[in-house]
């Protein structure tokens, strides 16, 4: 059993612990806070132990009555490894803290690939983080284009990625974020960082990527142009990715126009939170004319990574293969959005209506 600790509990810290107490394989020690406000609240809700994340800071959680099992210190001396959700650049600060502890750490993508041995993608590189002390998952953006990337450089060899990244202002609980009207380069500079973040986990691929910043909080749009090294029909794209473990390919019939309904779909649906652990790409955007392939997908900032610190887990604690791990992890989640358009009757479930 591997003992985790989350150390974070905001949008993604929180998403992280859920699907860490999924795992069969996997004990959830506690959850680490630097105060003591609402999300703080909703954890010990779930019956998750709370540690204070600053020693210094304790004391406000006694006078807010609310219960802590100890510091970060204390949480550390219990556990195989932490998920350090922290805010960008606050997990660069806490690799020397996990380091004195002992402890392995799974850190996010807002981070700088420097601060781990690795940087991991489920899909794309799953045993470069074997036995490693520090790995970064990949962005929420690197994560949607490993997906898709992968499996088209495996199958038919790839010349050029070209990207255009649509990025939401900011997630729905982070009203100091913006823009409020406006659509801002970000960065100006050409190409963006995104590129060399892929990679990060594949090498091999020339791509480039180019980023906006959109009024919303939905979800990120790309829109990708890949040039491949040979030239396969446009069904036969659509059917290897709509194969892949972690893509849905949304059908026309669907009338999903947008990360509204996407959203408005998964939260139909039963998902935590509304969450779309999933790439969802357009069926119909997807063309291929010569060597060009064309796409539109949408991936969902809040989620997309949470399957991946799992799977980092186990590539990091165990032996387990890249296949098995990312089964049990799509199993204990109920990863695997499909549509009902695209389904035999008989591999769906029934739900029962909320009178």
């Amino acid at each position: 059993m591997i003992r985790v600790g989350v150390n974070g509990y905001g949008t993604i810290g929180k998403r992280v612990a859920d699907a860490v107490e999924a795992q069969p394989d996997m004990e959830l020690v506690g959850i680490a806070k630097t105060r003591p406000n609402y999300e703080a609240d909703a954890a010990l809700r779930r019956g998750y132990s709370l540690y204070a994340a600053i020693a210094d800071r304790a004391g406000d959680f006694t006078d807010a009555g609310i219960e802590i099992a100890g510091t970060l210190p204390d949480m550390l001396e219990e556990i195989d490894v932490v998920v350090d959700c922290c805010p960008s650049g606050v997990g660069a600060e806490n690799r020397e803290t996990y380091a004195e502890h002992d402890v392995r750490a799974v850190f996010q993508g807002g981070e700088g690939a420097s601060v781990a041995d690795a940087s991991f993608n489920s899909r794309a590189n799953f045993e470069a983080s074997r036995d490693a002390e520090f790995v970064r998952v990949v962005s929420c953006n690197t994560t949607g284009l490993s997906r898709v990337i992968a499996p088209l450089q495996e199958q038919y060899g790839i010349e050029k990625v070209r990207a255009t990244l649509v990025r939401r202002g900011g997630d729905p609980a982070q009203t100091g974020r913006g823009p409020i009207n406006d659509v801002l380069p970000d960065p100006v500079t050409i190409p963006s960082h995104h590129g060399p973040d892929v990679n990060t986990v594949l090498p091999d691929v020339a791509v480039d990527t180019l980023g906006l910043t959109v009024p919303t909080t939905q979800m990120h749009t790309h829109s990708l142009n890949v040039t491949l090294e040979s030239e396969p029909d446009t069904e036969e794209v659509r059917a290897l990715l709509a194969d892949q473990d972690r893509t849905f390919l949304i059908p026309e019939i669907a009338a999903i126009d947008g990360a509204g309904k996407l959203k408005e779909f998964a939260r139909d649906i039963g998902r935590p939170r509304g969450d779309v652990w999933e790439n969802c790409i357009w069926a119909e955007s997807i063309n291929v004319t010569g060597r060009d392939l064309y796409l539109f997908q949408n991936v969902h900032q809040e989620a997309d990574v949470v399957p991946e610190n799992v799977d980092a887990i186990r590539s990091m604690c165990t032996d387990l293969s890249p296949a098995e791990s990312i089964a049990r992890t799509n199993e204990t989640l109920g990863i695997g959005l499909e549509s009902r358009f695209d389904t035999d009757e008989g591999d769906w479930k029934p739900v029962t209506a909320d009178d």
